[in-house]
């Protein structure tokens, strides 16, 4: 297995698409500085999942995106793709070529890759775990991390030779088996408690559902009786709505006679008022006779007055005083006067009589007219009582009406409460059931709960096994690095000190009696390594010589 190409768009400092192709034979990638190597390991890092901002050297995952030049806008998204070659099987994947592809874009939002496929980082990490070259696993080492590798404490090196020894696969396996075997013992628990609760509440579950039936047959009885008192109250409400809807086609009907005994009234005091009309002046032209005639008769009687008054006084006269006239004349004067007198006496009783009809015929006709009035106003009130009495028996008929749609809908709402008394008992019954089902498959699950249980500690054991075994490959690697630990270390302190050690080891031809570094001449018994290099500790780098002279001239030298 190996690299063969790395695809780089938008990352970093590559704008463009750029790829790298290592053919076999290829072990390093050269530059001058700022050309972009740190960022080709960066990529590679990226694309196998690791999550850490500043392990890629930034402060946010989205700094990998080309953030742009003065000359090229920034881009929205970065993607880097991975290509193995995979041909002698080492990735557990049934493809001779793997390709990982991870994508980022500026909102935060991240895809990953398998061959075109879309998978979590989680398919990634696992698909590289058994490789050895997956996160967490020191195939890059970066800028800086030597010095951490080289200074390492004991868990830190312990951590370094376990991934070289694979045991670091089969360690986070066991972690994997562990998690999982807590979970299942939680869920175990919980599935006991469950069944406990369950089993606490089958009685006062079943005492419910009893009660429950016998409630929905009580509130049923109810909701029956309560309908037939409805049912009762609505045929009497019907049989009253009919009765009055028959009371209100009689009403009406008297109404229409009323009325129309009505309109005859005002036809007859029409008739009656015209005939007044008439009679009117009839009277005012009686009244004016009547008042000529008793003018006549005043000025008739006023002279029957002065003609008897002068038959007296001329009866009463002496002879003389009637010489000078004819007494015939006077005598036929006298029955003219007379005769007058009888005729305006007559005319006069005539016009008499004629005003007294006509004021008789008025007042018959006033009489007449009045009692129509006051048989209109009796008509009148007792139209206005028929209304106000339609209008109490409308209103009643409405409120009948409304009972009798409240009686209706209320017959509807009691029918529903009933199908929803009946719906909740049947939902109480299924429910019941359903609980006992689940107790019984609760303690069905109990003993595939227990199966699980027992092929998980079986896993566990067998993981514990691989373990031990990689503890036996561990333990026989620290004997190894323990022995070579303390050259490792003054190596490296001369690699850092010129003025040192290995400054009078490269200038060992100019001194006598130099036998070389104090550790390379220790022989430690198989066990000891890590004891004797924490005593040595500093010393492990010292320069042994045969006398006082020669560590003289050592320093001096230096």
């Amino acid at each position: 297995m190996h690299l063969k190409s790395l695809t780089l768009r938008g990352f970093k400092s590559f704008a463009s698409a750029t790829t790298l192709r290592f053919e076999p034979g290829i072990t390093c990638v050269v530059g001058p500085n700022g050309s972009g190597k740190s960022n080709v390991v960066d990529a590679l890092s990226w694309v196998m999942g690791e999550q850490g901002a500043k392990s890629l050297r930034g402060g946010k995952m989205e700094d990998v995106i080309f953030a742009g030049t003065t000359g090229r806008l920034p881009l929205g998204r970065a993607e880097v793709a991975l290509t193995i070659d995979n041909s002698d099987g080492a990735l557990p994947i049934e493809y001779a070529e793997v390709t990982l592809t991870r994508t980022m874009f500026r909102n935060g939002g991240s895809e990953y890759q398998i061959n075109g496929d879309t998978c979590r980082l989680l398919d990634i990490q696992e698909l590289l775990s058994d490789s050895g070259i997956g996160r967490e696993m020191h195939v890059i080492v970066g800028q800086g991390q030597l010095d951490s590798v080289l200074h390492a404490d004991p868990m830190g090196r312990r951590a370094f030779i376990e991934e070289a020894a694979g045991v670091l696969k089969h360690r986070k396996r066991k972690e994997k088996a562990l998690r999982k075997l807590d979970a299942m013992r939680a869920n175990l628990a919980r599935v006991q408690d469950l069944t406990e609760e369950l089993r606490r509440q089958l009685k006062p579950l079943g005492r419910q559902a009893a009660v429950a039936r016998r409630a929905a047959v009580i509130q049923a009885e109810l909701r029956d009786a309560r309908l037939r008192l409805l049912a009762d109250d609505l045929v009497t409400l019907r049989r009253a709505l009919r009765a009055e809807i028959a009371d209100e086609a009689a009403l009406r009907e008297r109404r229409e006679a009323a009325q129309a005994r009505l309109r005859t009234a005002q036809q007859r005091e029409a008739v009656l008022e015209e005939e007044v009309r008439t009679l009117t002046p009839r009277v005012q032209r009686a009244q004016q006779t009547w008042y000529e005639l008793s003018q006549l008769a005043e000025r008739v009687r006023g002279t029957v007055s002065l003609a008897e008054a002068r038959v007296r006084s001329a009866a009463a006269a002496p002879p003389d005083e009637g010489r000078g006239r004819d007494p015939e004349e006077l005598e036929r004067e006298a029955s003219r006067i007379r005769e007058q007198e009888a005729e305006l006496a007559a005319a006069l009783e005539a016009a008499n009589r004629a005003l007294e009809d006509t004021v008789e015929h008025r007042a018959g006709l006033e009489r007449q007219l009045a009692d129509e009035e006051r048989r209109l106003r009796d008509l009148a009130r007792a139209i206005a009582d028929r209304r106000e009495g339609l209008a109490r028996l409308s209103g009643q008929v409405t409120a009948a009406r409304g009972r009798a749609a409240s009686a209706q809908a209320e017959i509807g709402r009691l029918a529903e409460a009933r199908d929803g008394a009946r719906q909740r008992a049947t939902a109480a019954q299924e429910a019941y059931e359903q609980l006992r089902a689940e107790v019984a498959g609760l303690d069905a699950d109990d003993e595939e709960a227990a199966a699980r249980h027992g092929a998980a500690r079986r896993e566990l054991a067998a993981a514990e096994t691989a373990l031990s075994a990689a503890r036996e490959v561990l333990t026989a690697a620290e004997r190894k690095r323990a022995a070579t630990a303390a050259r490792h270390d003054a190596l490296a302190l001369g690699l850092r000190r010129k003025d040192g050690t290995g400054a009078l080891l490269a200038a060992a031809d100019q001194l006598t009696g130099v036998l070389g570094p104090a550790a390379e001449l220790l022989t430690v018994r198989p066990g000891f390594e890590i004891p004797v290099a924490a005593a040595l500790g500093a010393a492990a780098d010292a320069l042994a010589v045969t006398d006082p002279a020669t560590a003289a001239d050592a320093i001096r030298l230096l």
